[in-house]
Formats: structure tokens, C-alpha cells, sequence
């Protein structure tokens, strides 16, 4: 798939390193730029915006650890993924000096192009999308004031334009009123009482009553309009909000004139109100949208560390498929979620996009009634069946046309009761440790979400039950410090 490419800094003094980490980068597709110096690295990155630094511990005049260090006081590159190679032995104490300096990851030398290309991969995507996300943002930042300066040209032209005013107060959103500032008389159209909730024939106009009608935190605001007026102003504007008698709060925009008489004095003060309160909704909702991709923005890329930092594997290209296919997971829930506007999820959709990717026929059999699900259930739930399905393809009942599976499902009393029953696939032996997917999996179901999962390693399939409450209050997405604490938790236990 084609994607726009970062830029890769490489920084060594050695003419034949930075040419072998060439040869080895080349392959990933990428803009790849060379710095012989720590000096000349700064200068490159005041120039050019890179996704990853590759730098050599050992360098004249400014090593490593002193080029990371400076990278790191400048705000711009605080976030930048910085791997260390070291042709030495590095003790702990620097490894951790190191990480302290802000790197991401050591190579030591003589580097496996496999794994260094891998470590490069991860990290340069990880960039690409991050700036992906940043992109979206700004784009919805812009039609946001975009609509905000399109609803406030309407609003000037509603003033401006007689017609306008006419069918803006035929369709009830805009009002006006005439104040006889020598006696107190008001006058009101109709739909100045329209935008107040109130009728000609229950309220009577007065400052009195029009003051109890506005909210209380903006009754200020009126008198000081009236004060000013009193001390030579000729004209206000300014939004308010009014309570109507139903309870309904509404937001306008008011604005008024002074006529005055041959000695300046005001006579009589005449506006237009303007009923506003679908644009400030809007604005709630757009503001409100905004900091809601943000999170989830922030959420969906620790997560993916996480994936990253935890998963397990004999070879490179086992632990890049491994993190692949996780993430793809993560980011086909994420679809789910999207379309729906992040209300929620229904569980045979999250089993059918997992499913996509193998051609089956008739070996797998669905039961179980709809189920929506909330979106950090449906983040959970995603990831544990994909390791049951990648399990299964590997090892189990989907690795050979023989094998059946059928998954089945229930609710009761607000807990979901989900059964995996694998027969026809090879032998099963009950494993010796768990694998990482299993750990996460357990982790996930029973830290993430309160419930629990259980394996049967029957000699004829593996038989899973998962139990998971529905009503449970859990994070608003997936918890990635969550996740990891629990799954480091499990190798941890696994190794010890």
C-alpha cells in the first residue's frame, strides 16, 4: 500500500557503518538521512522533520548519550523514537542512562539487519499514523471555524437584511422588541415572546419580569447594558442566556440602539434578538468531538506500544506478524466503533471481521442472539477472540479442512456467557506454560473487563468459556497501562 514516507536519521562518524545501515534500511521504503557528526545531526533536525533517530553510543567530541540529551531539551523532539547502536558491552547502568536520555530501543553490533529493519518498521509507523491522527484533528479544527465564522456571517446578515429578519421570525429564531426609556413601556413581536417561551396573554412585558426570565448568572449583564446606556452608549451587543418557564434554557445574541433626543439624552432603546442555541450546541458537540479523537487518538497509539513492547516471539518475522495482526484487530474494532459513532458494537460483527481473513467454507457455526457491546467490551473482546482465532489457525481446529468450530453465545442477568468449542482439528496436549496470547488474553477478560475465561485442553479441542458483565463501568476505551501491568504481571509468573 502506498504511504507517505518519513524521514530516518542516521548519525555515526563512520563513513562504512552509515553505508551498511543504508543497505539494510533501503528495503523499508523510506527517506533515509545521513549525519557523520552530533553536530551535524542538530542541524538536520532543525531542518527536517524525522520519525526515528539511529545514532552510534561512541562518538567523537559528542557521543550518544550528550546528542541525546540536547535532542531531548528541545520541545519539538521530546516525542522523537531515538535506537541506540553500541559496538561495546553496555552495562546496565548505561543502558539505563540511556533510556533515561530518552531512547527507545539499543541494537548492538554486529546488527541482524532483520531485526533492525523490524525495530525501524514499528517505530516509523507508529509516526506515520501519529501524524495521520495530527492531520484529522487540524482538519476538523479548521471546519470547525469554518461553520463558527459561517454562523456568525449569518447572524450579521440577519441584521443587516430586512427579508432575512422577516422569515427568521416566521420560523420563530429571531425577535424584536422597542423600550420606551422615558415611561418603561416595552414592546415586543411575536417573536420576541416566541423565543421566550412565553405568550401575550400570560406575561406581561416589564424590565422587572424580563430580568426574571434571564438566567441568573447573566442578570449582571442586563443591568450593566442599562447602566451603560444611562452613561452615553449608544449601542450593545452580547449573548445571554433566558430560563424559560418550562425549564428550557436557550442561548441569543442581543443587540440594541439608543435614540436620543436634540440634548443627548436617550429616549428610546429598540433591539433584535437572535436565538442561537442550535450554534452553541453545535459548538458543544464539535468541541466535545474534537477532545473525544484526541483521546481515543492518544489511547489506540499506547495501546499499540503496548502490543508492541509485550508480544513474544522465536524470529523476527513471527514477532512481526504477531504485532501486525494485533494491531489490524485493534484497528478493525476501531472501524466498528467509528461507524457507529462510538456507541457501542455488536458482537457477531466484531466475530465476522475476524473471521475476513481465512476462507473456511462451512467449518465454523454461529449461535447466539444480537448483542451490543459497549466500545471498551468490544476493544477487550476484539483482542481476545483474535488470539483465539490466530491459535486456532495455528495450532488448532481452522489449521486443517477437517476441523470444525462453533462459537456460541448468551446473556443473562446483564452477563455475556461466550463458549469456543473447537473438535476435527490435530491432537491437543495440554500446554506446558501459556503463551502470550493466552496470558493477554486472560489479562484482558479478567483485569479489563471483571470477568473470566476458561481453557479445557480436551484431546478432540480446546474448549474456552468466557464470561463477561455487560453493565460493568470500565474505562471509556481499552486501558493500555492496564492491559500491559496485567499481561507484564503474566510473564512475569510465567518466567519466575
Amino acid at each position: 500500500m502506498d504511504h507517505e514516507k518519513v524521514n530516518i536519521l542516521l548519525v555515526d562518524d563512520q563513513p562504512a557503518k552509515l553505508l551498511a545501515y543504508e543497505v539494510i534500511l533501503k528495503d523499508l521504503g523510506e527517506n533515509l538521512v545521513i549525519a557523520s557528526s552530533g553536530r551535524d545531526a542538530l542541524e538536520v533536525l532543525l531542518k527536517t522533520e524525522i520519525a526515528v533517530i539511529l545514532v552510534d553510543v561512541c562518538m567523537p567530541e559528542l557521543d550518544g548519550f550528550e546528542l541525546a540529551a540536547m535532542i531531548r531539551e528541545h520541545p519539538r523532539f521530546q516525542k522523537t523514537a531515538m535506537i541506540f547502536i553500541s559496538a561495546i558491552q553496555v552495562s546496565d547502568i548505561d543502558r539505563l542512562r540511556g533510556y533515561e536520555m530518552g531512547a527507545v530501543d539499543y541494537v548492538p553490533v554486529p546488527v541482524v539487519p532483520e531485526v533492525l529493519r523490524a525495530k525501524i518498521k514499528v517505530f516509523a509507523e507508529l509516526y506515520r499514523k501519529t501524524r495521520e491522527l495530527e492531520r484529522l484533528n487540524q482538519e476538523l479544527e479548521d471546519r470547525v471555524r469554518a461553520r463558527t465564522a459561517e454562523l456568525e456571517n449569518s447572524t450579521a446578515k440577519l441584521r443587516e437584511s430586512e427579508e432575512r429578519r422577516s422569515m427568521a421570525i416566521a420560523a420563530g429564531k429571531m425577535g424584536s422588541w422597542d423600550w420606551d426609556w422615558i415611561n418603561g413601556d416595552w414592546m415586543w413581536d411575536e417573536g420576541q415572546y416566541r423565543i421566550f417561551g412565553v405568550t401575550p396573554e400570560t406575561f406581561s412585558v416589564s424590565s422587572a419580569n424580563i430580568q426574571a426570565l434571564l438566567h441568573p448568572d447573566d442578570v449582571d449583564q442586563f443591568r450593566a447594558a442599562i447602566a451603560a446606556f444611562n452613561t452615553g452608549a449608544r449601542a450593545y451587543e452580547g449573548e445571554f442566556r433566558i430560563s424559560r418557564p418550562d425549564g428550557e434554557v436557550r442561548w441569543c445574541v442581543g443587540t440594541a440602539a439608543a435614540t436620543v433626543d436634540p440634548s443627548g439624552r436617550v429616549v428610546r432603546v429598540s433591539g433584535v434578538t437572535v436565538d442561537i442555541t442550535e450554534r452553541k450546541r453545535a459548538e458543544e458537540r464539535q468541541n466535545l468531538l474534537a477532545r473525544e479523537v484526541d483521546h481515543r487518538a492518544k489511547n489506540a497509539l499506547a495501546l499499540a506500544q503496548s502490543i508492541v513492547r509485550l508480544t513474544r516471539a522465536d524470529s523476527v518475522k513471527t514477532y512481526v506478524n504477531a504485532v501486525e495482526g494485533r494491531i489490524n484487530a485493534l484497528a478493525r474494532v476501531h472501524t466498528i466503533l467509528s461507524l457507529s459513532s462510538w456507541q457501542g458494537a455488536e458482537l457477531s460483527k466484531l466475530i465476522e471481521e475476524e473471521l475476513a481473513p481465512y476462507s473456511l467454507g462451512g467449518q465454523i457455526r454461529l449461535a447466539g442472539p444480537e448483542v451490543q457491546l459497549a466500545p471498551a467490551t468490544a476493544q477487550t473482546l476484539a483482542l481476545a477472540l483474535h488470539e483465539l482465532f490466530t491459535n486456532s489457525a495455528k495450532y488448532g481446529a481452522l489449521s486443517t479442512r477437517a476441523g470444525r468450530l462453533t462459537i456460541g453465545w448468551q446473556t443473562e442477568n446483564d452477563v455475556l456467557s461466550l463458549s469456543w468449542e473447537e473438535s476435527g482439528g490435530p491432537l491437543v496436549r495440554t500446554p506446558k506454560s501459556r503463551g502470550f496470547g493466552t496470558r493477554s488474553l486472560l489479562a484482558s477478560i479478567e483485569s479489563q473487563l471483571g470477568g473470566q475465561a476458561k481453557f479445557d485442553w480436551r484431546a478432540e479441542g480446546l474448549l474456552c468459556r468466557l464470561e463477561v458483565p455487560l453493565t460493568r463501568k470500565a474505562t471509556t476505551s481499552t486501558s493500555p497501562a492496564k492491559f500491559e501491568a496485567a499481561s507484564s504481571g503474566e510473564l512475569q509468573r510465567a518466567s519466575g
